[in-house]
């Protein structure tokens, strides 16, 4: 039976390869940083990362990304004189594990020298409470009386990927603290680490060798005793206490956090992290299997959650490393954010903030990016300015070295909409309108404009058109009205004719000033007219298919077995100017039936299974975003069996680690926090059948055959429901600290809900259409 509550191994070293993947896998994070899955006594060859999040450098013309900080929490055991490391063949047995409930990671090794063994073992885990704070418990025990020394401290050997990032590392010690100070390379920001232990191994001696700062215990281990360490480390940068300076606030937090001691900082941590379950944990019976995989997926989000008042996002990679350089991309606002929306809205919140605090990046790139563009384009790759860190030529080519030159900077036009309509859908499902009125209507009215300088008004069919993008299939570039772009530029226009008319309905005067800051009035019209004439790529009259892009029929026909053996280089990419997949339907991920989802009330039934049918056997699935919309439109076309298939690939991609490390030359590993969103949104939406209207829920229930029970959380404009679903009945659980009467419309049967009054429907397995208005 498998553990629904933890993830484990016993696989010890390895090849380079898979300690990077358990580094991703074993992760543990807190929203300010992130501790790849390493072992203690590792370092930057063994890809030991601590990722900060919101704070980047760049040194030279290489990429610019995250920053990683000195690893405070570095130990490294020797025995008989013998330094100790699961690298070496001295290690008789070894578990690593990580639980879910508290977001910790322990290890246990067994290693044998002369005859001894010695059995280490630490726990460790990021501070919620304090997010600058990491604590870990160290213990050794020896079946014989040894000779022990643990060195231990701060290491600053530092993985980068395109560094060092941090320069002037000073180390220092002082009343028995430990601290390294630093600059990064660019800004100059100031960064430290410091480190305090609290044990009673007796006095230690101070170390600083090799770039490390550290003390060393040395002691005669009687057989049988534990002898523990804990450790405490904080990372402080600039931007964490402006009043305060890091080195300060880092001694002064692991000063307070050791008098505190480990054992109060679990609980209160673990404390927190009881609540986060509470309200965000979905429990699937009969499956465990997908149980213990989409209980990983909601660890990973709700670890990378940004803090509270930080306005920071979340990236690609979440807080696993550098990779993909730390960007932001649209990944968030169509992936992840619904997780957040539906659940714990705070964090939604940050997400939000983050875009319309770089809205003055967007508003930059659309000047500097294309003649005329005006208002604001999203960077693809947005990092704490919110300029753009996609680079012209951002991909290797395997076989011959260079550098290709690829349009996601400049031809990825429907982010700026994945931005827009997240915003008015946090709106449309809390009911609040202070994301619009605290700079969200602003974002909204600018990618409006943007959209529509960049749209070309064709006179002789009377429409708008979206000319010279690249859709969600990355394969395919440069190609003129891209349905789920269209959908998604139209779209924003509507939304920013909703948001002119609610603000002029509810807030006038602060609409009259935001209408004179941007000097927009006299182009409302013109958005308007371009909501009504927008061109977006309708279903053939008997095929029912839509054309993906002007001229993709025309395309040859191939399959993903076809290229595949075609490819001279395991990771060659398949797109770009010459790729393999250009002059073919071959795509990369989702789009067609990525727009039929985010759009799914308005396409009926046999448009969803034309599409469906027609795209998914043409699908590469290069990309981790695209199983998940697949699973949940094919929860909705009878296609049950395969949607749970796709569920599972969504679910697992990090548990098994079967994605691509490399495209081209460019290392894209690490984890794969929108595959997480997408396991959530399957589950909730997909087979929980929940639909959101303007005054109402949906719930239209399509369990996999194999599970007993489904439940869920859901929070909705202020209010809280547990929802329970079986194979015959639904049942809606009010919160009693809800405010509000709710109409749900549960199996077809229309029922309201209000605190004190629970609902339970019954239902069978039929499971007609879903319809209403859009839900992200």
């Amino acid at each position: 039976m498998k553990q629904l509550w933890e993830i484990s191994t016993t696989e010890c070293a390895g090849s380079k390869e898979s300690i990077m993947l358990r580094g991703n896998v074993y992760q543990i994070a807190n929203g300010a940083m992130g501790y790849r899955g390493t072992l203690d006594e590792f370092g930057p060859a063994e890809a030991v990362g601590i990722t900060l999040a919101g704070i980047f450098d760049q040194v030279g013309e290489a990429w610019r990304e995250p920053v990683n900080a000195p690893n405070g929490g570095y130990t490294r055991v020797s025995l008989d004189g013998t330094p100790l490391s699961a690298l070496d063949d001295t290690v008789v047995a070894h578990r690593q594990v990580l639980h879910f409930r508290d977001a910790r990671f322990e290890r246990e090794t067994v290693f044998a020298v002369g005859g001894k063994k010695l059995t280490l073992r630490s726990s460790r885990f990021l501070s919620v409470v304090e997010p600058n704070l990491g604590v870990i418990r160290l213990s050794v025990s020896c079946d014989q009386d040894a000779d022990i020394a643990i060195a231990t401290g701060i290491d600053y050997n530092i993985w980068d990927l395109n560094g060092p990032h941090l320069r002037e590392l000073t180390p220092s010690q002082s009343d028995d603290l430990l601290c390294v100070d630093a600059r990064t390379h660019e800004a100059r920001k100031r960064v430290a680490v410091a480190e305090a232990v609290a044990t009673e191994l007796g006095g230690s001696q101070p170390l600083v060798a090799e770039n490390r700062n550290l003390r060393r215990f040395a002691f005669r281990a009687r057989a049988g005793e534990i002898y523990v360490l804990d450790k405490f480390f904080a990372v402080f940068a600039e931007q964490d206490s402006p009043a305060t300076p890091p080195a300060r606030g880092a001694l002064e937090l692991v000063k307070r956090a050791r008098q505190l001691g480990r054992d109060a900082c679990l609980a209160q941590h673990a404390a927190e992290w009881q609540s986060r379950w509470a309200r965000c944990d979905v429990v699937i019976a009969g499956d465990d299997e997908a149980q213990q995989a989409l209980r990983y997926s909601l660890l990973q989000l709700l670890m990378v959650a940004p803090v509270q008042g930080s306005a920071n996002s979340i990236p690609a990679r979440a807080l696993s490393g550098q990779v993909y350089k730390g960007a932001v991309f649209w990944d968030t606002e169509m992936f992840m954010l619904p997780f957040f929306l539906h659940t714990y809205p705070e964090k939604a919140v940050e997400l939000l903030r983050y875009r319309i605090r770089t809205l003055d990046g967007a508003r930059r790139k659309a000047q500097t990016e294309g003649p005329g563009y005006r208002g604001a384009f999203y960077a693809w790759e947005s990092q704490d300015t919110g300029d753009d860190a996609c680079t012209y030529f951002n991909i290797g080519d395997p076989i011959t070295g260079r550098e290709l030159r690829t349009h996601f900077r400049d031809k990825q036009v429907h982010i700026s909409g994945d931005v827009a309509l997240a915003l008015w859908e946090y709106f449309r499902i809390t009911g609040d309108d202070r994301m619009l009125r605290e700079g969200g209507a602003e974002v909204i009215l600018e990618c409006a404009r943007f959209y529509y300088s960049y749209a070309h008004f064709k006179k002789d069919r009377g429409r708008y058109e979206i000319l010279d993008v690249i859709g969600p299939d990355e394969y395919h570039e440069r190609v003129n009205n891209n349905a789920f772009t269209n959908a998604v530029v139209r779209e924003t226009f509507a939304i920013a004719g909703a948001v002119v008319a609610h603000l002029e309905r509810t807030h006038p005067a602060e609409l009259k000033t935001l209408l004179a800051k941007l000097d927009i009035a006299g182009e409302l019209p013109a958005f308007a007219d371009a909501a009504a004439r927008l061109y977006v790529p309708a279903p053939h009259p008997k095929t029912r298919v839509i054309e993906q892009f002007e001229g993709y029929l025309k395309l040859r026909d191939a399959s993903v077995e076809e290229l595949k053996a075609k490819m001279v280089h395991p990771n060659e990419y398949l797109g770009a100017g010459q790729g393999l997949a250009v002059p073919t339907k071959l795509i990369k991920q989702a789009d067609v039936v990525m727009m039929l989802n985010l759009f799914r009330a308005r396409y009926p039934t046999e448009v969803k299974q034309a599409n469906w049918r027609y795209y998914e056997p043409r699908t590469e699935h290069g990309s981790s975003l695209s199983a998940c919309a697949y699973a949940m439109v094919a929860t909705e076309i009878g296609e049950g069996e395969r949607a749970y298939d796709y569920f599972l690939k969504t679910a697992t991609i990090d548990l098994e680690a079967k994605y691509k490390v490399y495209v081209g030359t460019t290392f894209i590993g690490g984890s794969h926090p929108a595959a997480n969103g997408g396991a959530w949104m399957t589950a909730v939406f997909g087979f929980g059948g929940v639909l959101i209207e303007e005054n109402r829920i949906l719930i239209q229930p399509r369990l996999p055959r194999k599970w007993r029970s489904l439940e869920f959380g859901l929070e909705h404009r202020g209010d809280r429901f547990q929802i329970r679903i079986t194979a015959d009945r639904v049942s809606v659980e009010p919160a009693l600290t809800n405010r509000h009467e709710h109409a749900f419309m549960v199996a077809g049967e229309p029922v309201t809900c209000a605190r004190g009054n629970p609902v339970t429907v019954e239902h069978g397995r039929s499971k007609p259409a879903l319809s209403g208005s859009r839900a992200i």
